[in-house]
């Protein structure tokens, strides 16, 4: 057994992800679970195996989770672990391969350490080695299996791009890091356990990641609501962000 403390914070959210991945696709194997409680009980066993790991290797951090109490002695802490131990819960409960599982250390408010996994996809995105994204544009942005909402549809319609439908958050900011998009506009609603790891990966890519109104996203705050934000290349940043300014 690796000794609590062995692994740099990086390497831990990378493991992390991994490990709670294999515990979700062991829920999911061979579809014995009916999907709405193979979603639940992939929420409850992700979320307990993180919080024994965390609490082992970095007993004195606070850990904001989805799937958890809120730990307000991160409001105090300059170091916080922000999990989605299953994001896209509807996305696994139906056997798709949309769902994600997301790690992040914050320090001081922006991500320091992220991994994210597509364990159904076999892929793990970690801030310490991802490749930066710099090939192509593909004139493509990810959106919501449901389509456009509004400040996405506006930004589609002036830089002409066309919509990739795709399922949980995570998947969404993972298919830019790829280069398979190059934009992901949220405008719906999320909590930091959404985005934070997406983020921190993204931005360790050397993507374009902000508040939709350009600013700077800052995690860790009293209430973990964040209503929008857009991951996309740097070579449409500009663009992107005068089309939300002035949509019609």
């Amino acid at each position: 057994m690796t000794a609590p403390g062995r692994h740099t914070d990086a390497e831990l959210a990378a493991l992390i992800a991994e490990g709670a991945g294999q515990v979700l696709l062991g829920v999911a194997h061979g579809e014995l679970l009916e999907p709405r409680r193979r979603g639940d009980v992939g929420d409850a066993l992700a979320q307990a195996w993180i919080a024994q790991v965390l609490q082992m290797h970095r007993p004195q951090d606070p850990v904001l989770s989805e799937e958890a109490d809120d730990d307000l002695r991160r409001l105090r802490s300059d170091r916080v672990w922000i999990i989605d131990p299953l994001d896209g819960t509807s996305e696994f409960a139906r056997g798709t391969t949309h769902w994600a599982v997301h790690v992040a250390l914050a320090v001081d408010g922006l991500p320091t350490a992220s991994a994210v996994a597509l364990p159904a996809q076999g892929q793990l995105f970690r801030s310490d080695e991802v490749p930066v994204a710099d090939g192509p544009l593909t004139g493509r942005m990810a959106v919501s299996r449901y389509g456009h909402s509004y400040p996405s549809a506006a930004v589609a319609d002036r830089l002409g791009l066309g919509a990739v439908h795709i399922g949980s958050a995570g998947a969404k900011a993972m298919a830019v890091v790829r280069g398979d998009v190059d934009a992901y506009v949220h405008a719906g609603g999320q909590y930091e356990w959404d985005n934070c790891a997406p983020v921190g990966v993204a931005q360790a890519a050397g993507l374009f990641c902000a508040r939709l109104n350009g600013e700077q996203i800052v995690y860790n705050n009293p209430q973990p609501y964040m209503p929008d934000f857009v991951i996309c290349r740097q070579e449409i940043a500009d663009d992107l962000l005068r089309a939300l300014r002035t949509p019609w």
